[in-house]
């Protein structure tokens, strides 16, 4: 049997197992409620049941996602680590990857020790690094548009103090009021 990967043991921590009327059906759910309840609304209890499934698999996708991305992320600081090694030319033994191949043997996440690749082996790696670099070039594109428009805002910010244009209009005579009182003060001492 293969160890379990990354994305199997979050997914059966963290996914749900079974739709929600195979834990609840609508009857179970409506029993829940008041025979008073029951007879009064039933189109009611019946969308709000209609609404919790709805919710559940919004949210079953939304950490299906997630579990994704983790997974993405744990295979690029992966290469990462491994490409770090290569250019400082390392050769030393880790504790943590001896660790894992003892545990998992060849098979698990770690990257292969060069062997030669077919046209088989290396279209899956080239496709998977295709993937990281399009993510990476995403996250930072979404930090570009992020940085862009601080900046954007701390110009128009400038821009306003230069000619005098402030979110509070009665600042000048806040200031002014200020700057009279301080003057007051100063004189009676």
């Amino acid at each position: 049997m293969a160890p379990p990967t990354e994305a199997t043991i979050l997914a059966n921590f963290l996914l749900p197992p079974v739709p929600l009327p195979t834990i609840l059906t609508l009857k179970a759910f409506t029993a829940l409620f008041t025979r008073k309840q029951q007879a009064q609304s039933p189109d009611q209890i019946r969308a709000l049941y209609r609404d919790l499934q709805a919710s559940r698999v919004r949210l079953t996708d939304a950490v299906a996602g997630s579990i994704e991305r983790e997974v993405k992320k744990g295979f690029a600081q992966r290469r990462v680590v491994v490409q770090s090694r290569r250019r400082d030319g390392r050769e030393e033994v880790d504790d943590e990857v001896e660790v894992e191949k003892s545990l998992f043997g060849a098979t698990s996440n770690l990257p292969a020790a060069s062997k030669p690749h077919s046209l088989n082996s290396i279209l899956p790696e080239m496709e998977s690094a295709v993937e990281d670099v399009e993510d990476e070039i995403r996250r930072t594109e979404e930090e570009t548009e992020i940085l862009l428009e601080e900046m954007r805002s701390t110009v128009g910010s400038l821009s306003d103090l230069r000619y005098g244009k402030f979110a509070n209009g009665q600042l000048r005579e806040q200031v002014l009021d200020g700057l009279q009182r301080l003057e007051t003060a100063c004189e009676n001492k």
